[in-house]
């Protein structure tokens, strides 16, 4: 018996670790460029870029940012992580790079190395702000004080704001960029992946967010997964950053299952995809002044305004009233005066015998 009870016990314990084993690997395991074109290919566009080869349009609305638009950053292991709202954000935020083309939008190029933002940050008094790095741009250069995007691909919000989970309420509007950043500073936070040997920016110090929003800032744990995708709670971050290896020559090279013409993709101004609304439309009210309701003493104007027009048309009929009486008052005076002073002409006349004699 106690033999048999060993070898269940050992048969039990070999099955766990095999059953343990692949999930362990699954989280390590390497992937090819084929898995980004067959899991974002719901949710966008491929189309053959003759620079930087297959390149991804998502289906959203032409109001979209990356690194601005359905997420938002937290503080992980290691570093400011952005984590995104979108199902398929697990791959275009951690891979690849960015950019913009004025008839397009927002268009992302696949890379190789996972990051936890690929992204420029930069600091000043009262703000903390960040933009796409563009493809094909080294780190040395992306956090240098040479590197330049235009003033309106930046996000910038008030210190004291970042790290809130509903940061997109907080942008700073982007006609007030150029100031900003002509008295901001580079942040230059290099940071290694020891398992990649990675290099990448953790963003702003630790310390220096403590001291400028009060928060306490416990570092949330990434957590492997073995599948595409990202959780969060108050510990860990679960998402989905396998190894992409470089296509290799006798490989057969990946490709979309579905390739769109770049004639046949509308402008971004005519995409009208509505994703998650209340967040994309918070960034173009954020851009746009705030209506306020008017007050009881608005809406009151108005009938005051005509109250103080009836005053003054009623006002201007009694001058009139009070103008034509003085002036019939006057000329009945007149009148009354005129045969008064013909009565004096005649007694003076009576009076005085010569004056009567030389006219």
């Amino acid at each position: 018996m106690k033999t048999t009870a060993k070898i269940f016990i050992l048969f039990l314990a070999t099955n766990l670790i095999t059953l343990m084993v692949p999930q362990k690997i699954s989280a390590q395991v390497s992937i090819s460029f084929q898995l980004f074109y067959d899991d974002l290919s719901p949710h966008g566009y491929w189309i053959n870029n003759p620079e930087y080869g297959y390149v991804w349009v998502p289906k959203v609305s032409g109001a979209f940012i990356p690194y601005g638009t359905n997420g938002h950053w937290v503080f992980t292991n290691v570093g400011w992580t952005w984590v995104s709202d979108y199902s398929w954000g697990w791959a275009p935020f951690h891979y690849g790079r960015w950019f913009y083309d004025p008839y397009y939008g927002w268009i992302w190029v696949p890379g190789y190395d996972w990051g936890p933002g690929w992204v420029t940050w930069r600091v000043s008094e009262g703000y903390y702000g960040w933009a796409p790095i563009g493809p094909g741009i080294s780190i040395s250069i992306a956090y240098s004080n040479g590197y330049r995007l235009p003033y309106n691909q930046w996000i910038f919000v008030r210190d004291r704001d970042f790290g809130r989970p509903n940061i997109y309420n907080y942008y700073i509007p982007s006609s007030r960029n150029a100031t900003i950043i002509n008295n901001s500073k580079v942040i230059n936070n290099i940071k290694r992946d020891n398992s990649t040997q990675v290099r990448y920016n953790a963003g702003p110090d630790r310390n220096d967010v403590r001291r400028r929003t009060g928060a306490t800032l416990s570092p949330i744990t990434l957590k492997e997964r073995n599948r595409p995708g990202q959780s969060l709670n108050s510990r860990e971050l679960g998402i989905y950053r396998p190894k992409v290896e470089k296509r290799r020559s006798a490989a057969k090279e990946p490709a979309p299952s579905k390739v769109m013409r770049l004639k046949d993709l509308k402008p971004a101004a005519q995409r009208n995809v509505r994703s998650q609304p209340q967040k994309e439309n918070q960034q173009q009210r954020n851009d746009q002044p705030v209506r306020k309701q008017p007050t009881q003493e608005q809406r009151n104007a108005p009938v005051r305004q005509q109250a103080r027009e009836q005053q003054v048309k009623e006002q201007q009929v009694k001058e009139q009233q009070f103008r034509q009486q003085q002036a019939k008052g006057q000329q009945m005076q007149q009148q009354t005066k005129e045969p008064q002073a013909r009565q004096q002409q005649m007694r003076e006349q009576r009076n005085d015998p010569h004056r009567s004699k030389e006219k």
